[in-house]
């Protein structure tokens, strides 16, 4: 069997720890999905406004070989890892994903999307209208799902923490608002939203205090896990002044937006 992309889906999320889990739990994570020219998918578009959402398949791109068992984000209780055909682990014998997105609008061959939890880059391979009469079943079983150990975390941002975000968004892609709500306000704070192995993070138990790193910036956070609550404390850049110099290799091409991130002096971090 060949199967040939249909197109590309394109949005923010660049790394795997970027893009949430289950896009629909985040709205908020926008993109748009291009459909190759000169297949006639004009008219396969035909009709498709009308509906509020979309199955999109994907191809697992980045992803090399499966796995039998996942470790899934929130486990189930008395279980570290599940079967894989009992997940949404990416790492299937096919990488073949299914995501329902919600459609905003249709422009010629692009559909802008939101509560997407594509990556950057992913190839397309099918869309399909959402039917709720046919596609929802709310009483359906869950399986291990419904013994999730996992609990909402309510994320809250300092003044600090906004006017920080809010600058580097307006001066590049970077949604650190964005990525730091996916990353910590869902699971178990043993086992999930602190769990370093799906992330770059670094935990101070005793203070209570965290640093999550996007890319090349830090957002700094403190936590109450009695109450449940992070708190998006400020931001910081993750080179040093040496490496910020003039003329210093600038591997991922940011360096001048962390200059001028840290000239401006928005609430600068302490």
């Amino acid at each position: 069997m060949q199967v040939t992309p249909i197109g590309t889906f394109y949005g923010d999320a660049v790394y795997k720890y970027d893009a949430p889990r289950q896009g629909r739990l985040f709205a908020g994570h926008p993109g748009r999905i291009e459909l190759n020219a000169g297949q006639n998918f004009e008219m396969a578009l035909r009709d498709l406004e009308g509906f509020d959402r979309i199955w999109v398949i994907f191809q697992f791109h980045e992803n090399d070989g499966w796995r039998p068992t996942t470790r899934p984000p929130v486990p189930p209780k008395g279980k570290d890892r599940v079967g894989t055909f009992a997940s949404r682990s990416p790492y299937r014998p096919n990488p073949i994903g299914l995501s329902c997105v919600r459609l905003l609008k249709v422009e010629g061959l692009t559909l802008y999307v939101d509560e997407a939890d594509l990556l950057n880059g992913t190839p397309v391979l099918d869309i399909k209208p959402y039917i709720p009469m046919a596609d929802a079943f709310p009483d359906a079983r869950a399986g291990w799902v419904e013994e999730q150990e996992g609990d909402l975390w309510t994320v809250e941002m300092s003044e600090t923490f906004a006017a920080q975000s809010r600058w580097i968004a307006e001066h590049s892609d970077f949604d650190l608002e964005s990525f730091a709500r996916v990353q910590l306000s869902h699971g178990n704070f043993s086992k999930d939203v602190f769990d370093s192995s799906r992330r770059r993070l670094t935990i101070d138990e005793i203070a209570k205090t965290g640093v999550l790193a996007y890319r090349t910036f830090r957002v700094h956070f403190n936590y109450d896990d009695v109450a449940n609550k992070v708190v998006l404390q400020q931001i910081s850049s993750g080179y040093t002044d040496e490496e910020l110099k003039i003329g210093a290799e600038d591997k991922y091409g940011d360096k001048q937006v962390h200059r001028e991130f840290l000239s401006a002096k928005i609430l600068p971090f302490v």
